[in-house]
């Protein structure tokens, strides 16, 4: 890989992993769009740790309180803390597990069209412009209950459908719920953590089996590139999102969803 190609992935990868216009769709589309040669599956992995870094360095403090209060919870079998948020991020996270195992396939296959991008890229891209438009917008992340938590993480699930958007679905559900912009991005990226990590955990386990060679200054410099970009991603997208709302990145997914349909329609 040259080093355009690295950087160009890296930070397509930090930018739309937290971003609600689908990082699934843009890394497939880089391809098909400027004949560049697939980045391999360890690279893939690389950007994934990268962004997975930011994320969880970003929310240190946070994470921190949910895994020491899960675990006293655990111990004590009772609520500790923070322990509900965190027993609801791990609800949550089994939907987006199981459609992942049992639907991988196809996800690979059929569904990685950009006529399929283009119709999610739309589809899901109103419904995120009417859920900031309609929801309610009065509870923050520590007042989700368990319904709101599965149905959040339900919504993960569609994810799996390139150009769905995994941040993007999930704030277009608790939108929907009644969560503040804020709350509802906030408990996204919080909810990324582990679907990071199950999908981490799965394409690695691809490249041990297939045992393909490793090119490291790529790895390294991909997971570097894309774990500053998407630090710096979350930081000015949670600093701007009450002042600009939803509407730039629902502009953004129609735009792009228009320019496939003439591409490839």
């Amino acid at each position: 890989m040259t080093l355009l190609h690295i950087l160009l992935l890296a930070v397509l990868q930090g930018l739309t992993e937290f971003l609600p216009i689908s990082s699934s769709a843009h890394l497939i589309l880089v391809p098909s769009l400027t004949h560049m040669a697939d980045q391999s599956l360890a690279f893939d992995v690389s950007v994934h740790v990268g962004t997975l870094t930011a994320v969880v360095w970003y929310f240190r403090r946070e994470v921190g309180r949910l895994l020491a209060d899960w675990g006293a919870s655990c111990v004590r079998r009772g609520p500790v803390g923070e322990s509900r948020l965190a027993w609801i991020l791990i609800v949550a996270s089994v939907p987006v597990g199981l459609a992942g195992l049992l639907l991988h396939d196809l996800v690979e296959t059929v569904l990685r069209s950009p006529l399929v991008i283009a119709a999610t890229t739309i589809g899901f891209g109103l419904l995120l412009w009417w859920a900031d438009v309609a929801g309610a917008r009065k509870r923050d992340e520590h007042h989700i209950g368990w319904r709101d938590g599965l149905l959040i993480g339900l919504a993960q699930a569609l994810a799996l459908v390139p150009g769905t958007s995994r941040s993007g679905v999930t704030m277009t559900a608790g939108l929907f719920l009644g969560l503040t912009r804020q709350a509802a991005a906030r408990f996204s990226f919080l909810l990324s953590i582990p679907a990071i990590l199950m999908a981490g955990g799965y394409q690695s386990l691809k490249l041990l089996q297939a045992g393909e060679g490793v090119d490291w200054a790529a790895l390294g410099l991909g997971a570097l590139f894309s774990a500053v970009t998407a630090y710096l991603c979350i930081e000015l997208f949670l600093k701007w999102l009450d002042r600009i709302g939803m509407l730039p990145f629902v502009i953004y997914r129609l735009l792009l969803g228009l320019v496939l349909l003439y591409l490839y329609y």
